[in-house]
């Protein structure tokens, strides 16, 4: 008797072992973009979340290209990847950057990205130094402005705000400026671009290394055009929310080296949403320990740089979150598992 109870117990061990070993073989992909952006902080902050619970092991290969990575998402070769909603619209739609793939599969190739969980990617503003000596969004015409890389989301959405903000058009009332992403900074250190449109965080390693070379001023965007009807349906598509806060917090925030120029007290800018996601194809019970790993550790994810705890890490309203109407992304059906035993109320039209 005592034998049988010693082999059933070493049985028991090894099927404890083996699973522990399997869950933590795990090898996942995870493609996003530039070291130090806000994805990749939250990317990075999952590998190890990941690791110290066993889940599984993430490879992260940072400053790539999100158009391309979330279509090799799509098509599951990859695991995880984060952006922006905009991207799996546009994919769902067969437009803008995968026209080449057609409506018909775009549409089928779009269904495979859900969601594990939303957060910020940055607010949408226009900056530039003092020195360039420039008003404000009216005061554009004939300037170069730094709109983003030479392809992608980020540089529509610059030039679409330049243009209904600043009321020029690029190629034919400015120059528009475009380098990748790590050239961004300097290209505006260097007066390669005059002012720039473009995404911001309060403050990122960008916005930082900028001010070092010169005192800036951070604009809101106009009181009255922001609240029209056609900016709220410019604000309000896929992959963008209407941001604001008291200036004196975008102030603090940036410090004294920053004017934060506002009419009334309040900033006013374009949140870029999305999230962390997965191919829908990935197990239930890894999707819900990632996403679980995640939501046990917002607090942390806030605090790894200053602006980290600006970004919306936690938070599930779709208003905030940019989730429903014609964004196309759901949730995972492990993650909603994850965020409703934390006690989190997900909108039905965000889940699969």
């Amino acid at each position: 008797m005592i034998k049988t109870l010693q082999k059933v117990a070493i049985a028991a061990a090894a099927v404890t072992l083996t699973s522990s070993v399997a869950l933590a073989q795990a090898n996942l992909t995870f493609h996003t973009a530039g070291s130090g952006t806000p994805v990749a902080l939250t990317a990075t902050a999952l590998v190890e979340y990941a690791a110290d619970r066993g889940i599984a092991n993430i490879q992260v290969s940072e400053g790539k290209v999100a158009t391309n990575y979330l279509k090799d998402l799509a098509e599951g070769k990859i695991d995880l990847a984060n952006g922006p909603f905009i991207l799996p619209f546009l994919m769902s739609k067969g437009a803008g950057p995968y026209a080449k793939m057609g409506k018909e599969t775009g549409a089928e190739l779009s269904k495979n990205i859900q969601l594990l969980y939303p957060h910020t990617l940055a607010v949408f503003s226009m900056y530039a130094y003092n020195a360039k000596g420039i008003s404000g969004w009216d005061d554009l015409k004939g300037r170069k402005i730094l709109n983003g890389p030479p392809r992608g989301a980020a540089t529509g959405n610059s030039r679409a705000l330049a243009q209904f903000f600043g009321g020029v058009k690029h190629g034919q009332d400015y120059e528009s400026v475009t380098v990748n992403w790590n050239q961004a900074s300097a290209a505006i250190v260097d007066g390669t671009a005059d002012a720039a449109v473009l995404t911001v965080h309060f403050p990122g390693p960008r916005e930082t290394r900028n001010s070092a070379a010169g005192a800036m001023t951070l604009w809101s965007m106009p009181k009255a055009k922001f609240e029209s009807e056609p900016a709220q349906k410019l604000l309000n598509k896929p992959g963008s929310v209407p941001y604001m806060a008291p200036v004196s917090f975008i102030q603090e925030m940036m410090g004294s080296n920053w004017t934060v120029a506002s009419e009334d007290g309040t900033f006013r800018g374009m949140a870029v949403t999305g999230g962390d996601f997965v191919n829908k194809s990935m197990d239930e019970e890894l999707a819900y320990q990632l996403t679980r790993a995640h939501i046990e550790n917002v607090d942390a994810i806030k605090a790894i740089a200053p602006f980290m705890a600006t970004l919306n890490h936690g938070v599930t309203d779709p208003k905030v979150a940019g989730l429903c109407g014609p964004n196309p992304v759901k949730f995972h059906p492990g993650a909603v598992r994850a965020w409703e035993e934390a006690g989190h109320s997900l909108p039905d039209c965000a889940k699969p």
